[in-house]
């Protein structure tokens, strides 16, 4: 499993706005192969960006998603905010899951 994380500078003012854009976001990405889950992430500290994080079965499904159509429908559909809203570029991180644990659960390592 792969978690994809956008980290996305947002200046205060737009911060209502940006989580909007994701109210009503197009889904799309909900019924791509490989495709897991997502959460978008408030920061809680001051200055920190906000993080859209998405779960897939390997990295290779997240970069089938990145090149569909369907991504860029849904980007489309989202609504654009003005530059200014930004404060950076955004950082696109890829983590490849080597253990993870829930309550309830015993510890899953990869084979």
């Amino acid at each position: 499993m792969v978690i994809v994380m956008n980290r996305i500078a947002v200046k205060p003012d737009f911060a209502d706005a940006f989580e909007d854009r994701f109210k009503d976001r197009a889904a799309l990405v909900d019924r791509m192969p490989g495709f897991l889950s997502f959460r978008l992430l408030r920061p809680a500290t001051e200055g920190a960006p906000f993080v859209v994080e998405t779960h897939w079965e390997c990295k290779e499904d997240f970069e089938r998603w990145t090149k569909s159509d369907q991504f860029q429908q849904g980007h489309a559909r989202s609504g654009r905010l003005p530059r200014e809203a930004f404060a950076g570029h955004p950082k696109l991180e890829i983590f490849e899951v080597v253990q993870s644990a829930k309550r309830g659960e015993i510890l899953e390592l990869p084979e």
